[in-house]
């Protein structure tokens, strides 16, 4: 496939890519295709912070991949592990994480395009670290902290596209509740970029969540209460 690097291409990219990911959010390939398009500057700002940090430089050094074997390990974690509940959330929903899509329209940037395929490839430990579910409303919860945490734009227009989706009352728990949880907890946890999870498998999960001050997100059930 050739290259497509210019700045006419990468729009037209972006363009359709957006409005196929608003038609249908489970586009996981028109997502990435968004991400990829759209993320130059901020993609470079996350680049720059794992650089100034020591486990971000490990991590930019090993490039460690998500994948097969990285389940399995979690499968052999000790019960309520950081890799045991990993382990549970991909069982349950029947998830790969082979299946992540690779980083196609960053070229020539070894390691921009290394960083995008990271933020990809955690998705799903932020999911299980958060609590947040594998609906479409507890996608955006995900998208909304991801965008208090990298910038990313995609996230943010995966939020604002998507919700409209929502029921009336889901979409009124997003904005009323789970924004407002996804900024505060983005900008008080770590940056999540700068964690080797790898290394945190076998570590209880609510040390884990202590140590890089992870605020889960209120269930569902929990809000409704309080309308």
């Amino acid at each position: 496939m050739r290259p497509i690097t210019g700045a006419l291409s990468r729009v037209l990219i972006a363009a359709s890519s957006a409005i196929g990911a608003l038609r249908d959010p489970t586009r996981a390939d028109l997502v990435a295709a968004l991400g990829e398009t759209t993320a130059a500057f901020t993609l470079e700002q996350m680049h720059t912070r794992m650089r100034n940090s020591p486990v971000g430089r490990d991590i930019l050094k090993d490039r460690p991949r998500i994948n097969q074997n990285t389940l399995a390990t979690a499968q052999k974690c000790p019960p309520h592990s950081f890799g045991s509940h990993y382990a549970s959330f991909m069982a349950q929903r029947g998830f790969d994480p082979d299946e992540r899509s690779p980083v196609k329209y960053i070229h020539g940037k070894e390691e921009l395009a290394y960083v995008m395929q990271r933020s990809r490839e955690v998705h799903d430990f932020w999911h299980v670290l958060f609590g947040c579910p594998t609906t479409l409303l507890g996608e955006l919860q995900l998208k909304a902290l991801e965008f208090t945490q990298t910038g990313l734009p995609m996230c943010a227009l995966s939020v604002l596209g998507a919700q409209v989706r929502l029921n009336e009352e889901d979409r009124r728990l997003l904005w009323q509740y789970y924004i407002p949880w996804a900024t505060r907890a983005g900008l008080k946890s770590h940056d999540l970029m700068n964690i080797y999870y790898e290394q945190h498998l076998h570590e209880d999960m609510s040390t884990f969540r202590a140590r890089f001050g992870i605020i889960p997100a209120p269930k569902k059930s929990e809000v409704m209460l309080l309308l």
